[in-house]
């Protein structure tokens, strides 16, 4: 890690990804990549090669996947609200980084954004924008970053809309990067072998 981010990672991890495996047994966060590290901690490792905090919130039940994000370097909370939704384990995750001087917010199951990116991000809230977005071949992708102003917003969030109430009102950085990486998620066993 050569830039000193003042800004807090979150790693979103308490999806069912029901999709990936329609029975619930198989967690797709634990299922290793070709390289043989787990979904999760590879999206963990990308942020903490450039945040000195990660915070990854997981549903309750979910010990394996917090035990592993816990190796990889990671602060754990269980987020009780997990059912509701993405935006209620957000919230859960900036409550409880609530003193954190802004946020860059990944999916656990997006483990091949580049770690450029994620400074890129996290440069743009250490330097006062609102949000900071990337933006791959016209689309916004992942991770977002959101200063300390949204403390309020993002904390009382809730649902499975994410923060999408904030990206529609507040003034977004949006810069463009090649980097499929921040649009390429892990829905299905095929995904597995997507290249970076």
């Amino acid at each position: 890690m050569t830039y000193a981010s003042s800004t807090t990672g979150l790693l979103l991890a308490a999806g069912r990804g029901t999709r990936f495996d329609p029975t619930g047994l198989q967690n797709k966060l634990l299922t290793p990549l070709p390289d043989g590290t787990p979904v999760a901690c590879a999206a963990a490792h990308a942020l903490l090669s450039v945040l000195p905090h990660v915070t990854a919130v997981v549903r309750p039940g979910a010990e394996a996947l917090a035990h592993a994000l816990n190796d990889a370097g990671c602060d754990v909370v269980f987020s009780t609200d997990a059912e509701r939704g993405m935006g209620a384990s957000l919230a859960a995750a900036i409550r409880a980084t609530a003193q954190a001087e802004g946020w860059v917010v990944a999916l656990a199951d997006m483990p091949w954004i580049a770690p450029a990116t994620i400074e890129a991000v996290a440069r743009g809230v250490d330097g006062g924008a609102s949000v900071v977005a990337p933006i791959y071949r016209g689309r916004r992708g992942h991770p977002v970053g959101f200063g300390a102003m949204h403390l309020d917003a993002l904390s009382s969030l809730d649902g499975d809309v994410g923060a999408r109430s904030i990206l529609e009102t507040a003034e977004v950085t949006a810069f463009e990067v090649d980097d499929a990486g921040v649009l390429a998620d892990i829905d299905t066993y095929t995904d597995l072998h997507r290249q970076r």
